[in-house]
């Protein structure tokens, strides 16, 4: 071959090649160690280009229009795990290339067949509990009879109303709220009748009057830097925010609540989109990440408990892992039909405007 049909060949070849070093990664808000990125990139030459997103809205949005360009995508597993699963948009993980998947805690990944029959599309990354992240103290101060053990806490108007004078805080998701208050009235959490449905908006309007700000990844630090006392959050994110307040030393103390009346338990997955432009690099991050070692140090920054055993003993707290009575208190939801769906986010839409 003639030296310049050579230099041109590669010259053609090389950007093909640098793209097989990247991997595009989508996940939730503060939900990685960074030293993991790093320690991959290092190990393997894949530069990691890594964005967040902060609601399931979002991500669904997203996947669902497709060509994102992502590799990993981090859904949770109802509803919109699911849903995805249900429209082709993730594929199925080639197991012989992921050999770390024997890691996998088989019991919690049994919990997850119901979204994903076989465990086909997505191995457990993290997984927590919705309920309310609380700085007592404050709490207290305004509202000292209020049960802080329950989602009357938030959802009783009159103990809302007082609350309010320190600030409260709503997850800005109606994947995440609605099962959540159809527990707490004692429904269905998957049940989408019309009265069902308009006992939970005439629920959350009683305590629209008294809600600061709708935030996602945005209550973590709110709760953290002491400017809101109540918040509708993810577990991990109000432990999160405990720990901050602890560093921060500023008088700010945080505690996580999962309600008596139950809370919502989802397990996010590592999923690979359909169309993601670098299958393997994918397949090889997720075997990276569910080595013990890895994932431990997952767990320590995030404070999110893990579905890898093994890992346990490399974790100095484990306090982020319910105990046997919390998670008989826990709930799953199943997918949404996408008529309901849009009920839902009309009753949404209808309780951010108050209405």
């Amino acid at each position: 071959m003639k030296p310049f049909l050579l230099f041109l060949l590669l010259l053609l070849a090389a950007p093909a090649w640098a793209d097989d070093k990247v991997l595009n990664v989508y996940n939730w808000t503060d939900y990685i160690d960074p030293a993991a990125l790093e320690k991959f990139t290092a190990e393997t030459g894949i530069k990691v280009r890594y964005d967040v997103f902060d609601s399931l809205e979002i991500l669904e949005g997203k996947l669902l229009a497709g060509h994102t360009g992502y590799d990993i995508v981090v859904p949770s597993n109802e509803p919109t795990f699911s849903r995805l699963i249900h429209v082709g948009a993730l594929a199925e993980i080639d197991r012989s290339r992921v050999p770390n998947w024997k890691n996998l805690d088989p019991a919690l990944m049994r919990q997850v067949e119901a979204s994903d029959p076989g465990n086909k599309h997505g191995a457990i990354y993290l997984w927590g509990s919705t309920g309310l992240g609380a700085n007592v103290e404050r709490i207290r101060a305004v509202a000292p009879d209020a049960p802080l053990d329950s989602w009357d806490l938030l959802f009783k108007p009159e103990n809302a109303k007082r609350i309010a004078t320190c600030g409260i805080t709503m997850m800005d998701s109606a994947i995440d709220v609605i099962p959540s208050v159809l527990k707490y009235l004692g429904r269905d959490p998957d049940s989408n009748a019309a009265g069902d449905l308009a006992a939970v908006e005439q629920a959350l309007m009683a305590i629209r009057p008294y809600i600061r700000t709708f935030a996602s990844g945005g209550a973590l630090e709110a709760l953290a830097t002491g400017q809101t006392c109540l918040a509708f959050d993810y577990s991990g994110d109000v432990t999160q925010a405990a720990s901050r307040a602890a560093e921060a030393k500023q008088g700010v103390t945080v505690r996580y609540i999962a309600p008596k009346e139950g809370a919502q338990v989802g397990f996010d997955m590592l999923a690979i989109p359909a169309d993601a432009p670098h299958k393997d690099a994918a397949l090889a991050f997720i075997n990276f990440v569910l080595r013990p070692e890895v994932m431990a140090g997952i767990t320590t920054v995030t404070h999110y408990p893990n579905a890898v055993p093994a890992s346990r003993s490399m974790i100095s707290d484990v306090s982020m892992f319910p105990s046997a009575t919390e998670m008989a208190r826990y709930f799953t939801i199943g997918a949404v039909p996408r008529a309901a769906e849009r009920l839902r986010t009309r009753l949404w839409a209808r309780f951010k405007a108050g209405n």
